[in-house]
Formats: C-alpha cells, structure tokens, sequence
C-alpha cells in the first residue's frame, strides 16, 4: 500500500496538469476566426472564380482566395485581435471593400461580396 499511494499521487497530479492545460488550449483555437462568404454580381447570381483579397491591416499582408464554383470563399484562423479589409474582383469588375473590425467579437463572419462596378472606380 505504501508503494501504491505515491503512484497514485502521480497519476492523480498527471490529470489534473492534463485537465487544467486542454481548456487553455480550446481556448486559445476558439479564438481564432473564420471569414467567409459569397461573390456575387449585380443580379445576386454567383460569380465563380472571382478573387477575394483579405489584407492584415497590421502587417499588410494579402491572402487571395479564388470562390469556387458557387462563388464561395473562406478564410480561416485569423487573429481576433487584427482588422482586415475584404473585397473581391473578377475580370475588370470589383466589389466595395469591406473592414473587419477587431472590435466586432464574432468568431465567424459571413460577407457578401457584390461585384458591380469597374476597378477604376474604386
């Protein structure tokens, strides 16, 4: 009995260490978040293959996601704590540019992108 109560202590210590760091863990990739959407033309039909651009504002860095068949893109693990610009382009068509905010404390945001008027206009 002597012997066992040590291993016991052990293994005890073990699971509390094991079930006070998975809840940090959950925590920190709940944090993280997930932008996703349409592009769409002026008539609201999907425009497939567009080019969505997702800037960092801090380090000013672009991702490109190109929408698939049904025009829908995602970008995923994204710092909360950032603000992103988002817009879309297809040909010489492009949407309004849409700011996310890191104030805003939604984990995911859905954003459709409407693309009606040319590039130089932007």
């Amino acid at each position: 009995m002597k012997r066992l109560a040590p291993c016991l202590a052990a293994a005890l210590f073990a699971l509390l260490f094991a079930a006070a760091i998975a809840p940090a863990q959950k925590k920190g990739e709940s944090q993280l978040r997930t932008v996703h959407g349409t592009v769409v033309a002026k008539d609201d039909s999907p425009v497939p293959t567009s080019i969505v651009y997702l800037k960092n504002l801090r380090t000013q860095v672009v991702q490109t996601h190109i929408a698939d068949d049904s025009g829908h893109y995602r970008f995923s693990g994204l710092d909360p704590n950032v603000d992103y610009e988002i817009h879309a382009e297809k040909d010489d068509l492009s949407s309004n540019t849409h700011r996310i905010s890191s104030l805003d404390g939604r984990k995911e945001m859905d954003i459709t992108l409407r693309v009606d008027k040319k590039k130089s206009e932007k």
